[in-house]
């Protein structure tokens, strides 16, 4: 047998070695659910809870979380190195995975159930101190467990699939919670003295119960589900002298490939606009379209379908144009798709609220550009996750983790700064605080859009920049696994 064709046979092996079935990705795709739960209560819930019912001052709840999301941001580098480089039976990510379960089921519990009475200072610090034990707990979680994905297929489209099932089980689970809330636990607290179950306690407390539960089944359905894999699964590097110098300097090596800095920085701003996003939502839906608690949860309904479009669209697109093609492109129209209904009723467009028209406009457009956002982030993702074996390439290291926690690093830092802005917007809007819906001056609901339109947009066109200049093609991607498939060959001996 010639060079090349071993080569060549040693490059197929790297991509097709232990392919993961459908059960496998099933599994992996569950464990995100802990995940889109607890970003959804942190982006949907958490402001309006702690701003409109605990009656802690809004720009409090945003610098709270800033502050905790910047301090837990140092442990995000620590543990995706930790991982990459850890040596037990388990492998490298699983014992981080099953230590982290309990933790953050707990931590999320005492999040919605609040003490009765204290002061804003002390209900400061509630907020902040758990804040800080949610996120650094999920942390140990979700960087390893993220950074399985290059682990169980180096394959260019089989990435974009396993990936897939990781987005769409967490925006559906996340999802699903919120739906709950809508349908079935706000329409209990609904009373004649609270008009909306929406802005009853009791509602966060059962929330927090059912939502804990979610998270710790997730995260051990995930960790079961992948442990048949370990065997499968890419070594630790060779033992070393380990010293602090030579982490962070090993970490910066990886890190300064350059196509992950146009990632990095394309998620800077992709998360402060998220962070933005979410921390307004309820707020249009509520005060802006003036939707009942049923027609919400209908919206969240549609989340549903929008999962399932991004989910079948992005393998298409991936093995037709391309990963970075196709993100540009259906970046491209879904954010500046996004602020269409908004702009329509500022400019007096659109029916009045309350019509049926209105809700349906709102809801089509919602799914579609939802839908959207997915594919694009399952892309972009995917596109992440190529960069491992450009890295070890240059480093002669898998750094799946350091990747992960790079991009963990702009979700749960940078989205605090986009929830301080939508704080800033409700304050710029003179959005006045406990108002019940009818109490808003129409006056502060229209500032809302106008100040919320061109700041969501300037972010996300900055994003779609960045995106631009990211380099890895599905070629490029094929020729680092046949040199380091070459490589491999030359090292055994062969």
């Amino acid at each position: 047998m010639t060079s090349a064709a071993t080569s060549s046979d040693t490059a197929r092996s790297i991509s097709d070695i232990a392919p993961p079935s459908v059960w496998t990705k099933l599994a992996y795709g569950v464990g995100a659910i802990a995940y889109g739960v607890k970003d959804n209560g942190f982006n949907f819930f958490l402001l309006l809870f702690y701003s409109q019912i605990v009656g802690l001052d809004a720009r409090l709840v945003g610098l709270a979380i800033l502050c905790a999301l910047v301090v837990d941001a140092i442990s995000d580098p620590i543990v995706g190195y930790w991982s990459d480089n850890l040596r037990s039976r388990w492998g490298r990510r699983h014992p981080f995975m099953y230590a982290s379960a309990i933790p953050v089921a707990l931590s999320f519990y005492l999040l919605w159930n609040p003490p009765v009475g204290w002061s804003q200072q002390s209900l400061f610090f509630y907020l902040l101190g758990l804040s800080i034990v949610i996120r650094t707990a999920i942390t140990l979680y979700e960087t390893p467990s993220a950074a399985l994905a290059p682990d169980l297929t180096s394959d260019y489209e089989q990435r974009s699939s396993l990936i897939g099932y990781r987005f769409y089980f967490g925006w559906t689970g996340g999802n699903l919670m919120t739906v709950i809330m809508f349908f079935l636990i706000f329409p209990t607290f609904t009373t004649d003295l609270v008009p909306s179950g929406q802005f009853a306690r009791e509602s966060y407390a059962v929330y927090g119960i059912i939502a804990s539960v979610m998270i710790f089944a997730a995260i051990m359905i995930s960790a079961l589900g992948t442990h048949s894999r370990i065997k499968h699964l890419n070594p630790p590097p060779p033992k070393r002298t380990m010293t602090m110098g030579r982490v962070f300097k090993e970490i910066f090596e990886t890190l300064s490939e350059r196509a992950f800095a146009s990632l990095f920085i394309a998620n800077l701003f992709g998360a402060v606009a998220t962070g933005l996003a979410g921390g307004l939502t309820f707020y249009f839906l509520v005060y802006f379209w003036g939707f009942s608690s049923i027609q919400q949860g209908y919206i969240t309904l549609g989340t549903f379908l929008a999962a399932l479009i991004g989910f079948v669209l992005a393998p298409i697109i991936t093995r037709t144009i391309g990963k970075k093609r196709g993100a540009m492109i259906i970046g491209l129209v879904a954010f500046l798709g996004a602020p269409v209904p908004i702009v329509l009723r500022l400019l007096d467009i659109l029916p009045p609220n309350g019509t049926d028209f209105v809700f349906w406009f709102v809801f089509v457009t919602n799914v579609v550009d939802v839908g959207l956002i997915i594919c694009f982030q399952i892309l972009v993702s995917s596109m992440g996750a190529d960069l491992v074996e450009q890295s070890e390439l240059k480093t002669g290291r898998r750094s799946e983790g350091v990747f992960t926690s790079a991009m963990t690093f702009v979700r749960k830092c940078v989205q605090g700064f986009g929830l301080m802005a939508a704080s800033f917007v409700l304050a710029l809007a003179n959005f006045p605080k406990g108002a019940a819906v009818g109490e808003v001056p129409q006056e502060s609901i229209w500032s809302l859009g106008a100040y919320y339109v061109p700041a969501i947009l300037t972010l996300w066109i900055a994003m779609m920049v960045f995106v631009s200049t990211y380099s890895i093609s599905r070629e490029d991607h094929e020729e680092n696994l046949r040199k380091l498939a070459e490589k491999k060959v030359i090292s055994s001996g062969t």
